[in-house]
């Protein structure tokens, strides 16, 4: 038994319980309201958390993002679709997708300018949107540079949840 047929036995396991069901449901709540409240900031023309001080390299980032103009709007355009395809449920692999690089993006930058607010909540948003693209991973398999794939399909929720 290779590597990927054990992991999709655990898979396959683990979509029949309820509480990792629900945690996925907790994970998408979450990260699309950060990520909601976030996108709307920057699509109003607002900087983003506008409390920070320039002085910090953190707030001097965010000042400098701010004055881009166009490119600002655009990266709250992209957290509230983001967030929005992880409200639907059809469309939550994709939601997650999209949010994995804007999410690890924050996560490196944070600690690339020591940000100590964001030291415990970007790792966590990351780790929440890992869960995500496992939990959907019937979806999002054939993605991955895999020779063969089992005969699983999509599944659908089971009745029981």
């Amino acid at each position: 038994m290779n590597a990927v047929s054990t992991f999709e036995k655990y898979f396959l396991s683990a979509r029949q319980n309820r509480w990792y069901w629900l945690f996925s449901i907790f994970c998408r709540t979450v990260l699309a309201f950060a990520f909601f409240a976030a996108g709307m900031v920057k699509i109003v023309g607002e900087r983003f958390a506008s409390g920070l001080s320039e002085l910090h390299p953190m707030g001097a980032y965010l000042e400098a993002l701010h004055h881009t103009g166009y490119y600002y709007t655009f990266i709250g355009i992209a957290q509230v679709a983001a967030a929005m395809l992880l409200l639907i449920p059809r469309t939550v692999a994709l939601g997650a997708l999209l949010y994995f690089p804007i999410i690890v993006n924050i996560w490196l930058l944070s600690y690339a300018v020591r940000f100590e607010d964001s030291y415990v909540t970007s790792p966590l948003m990351v780790l929440a949107n890992l869960y995500l693209l496992v939990w959907n991973y019937d979806r999002l398999r054939y993605l991955l540079p895999l020779k063969e794939f089992s005969e699983m399909g999509i599944l659908q929720k089971p009745a029981k949840l």
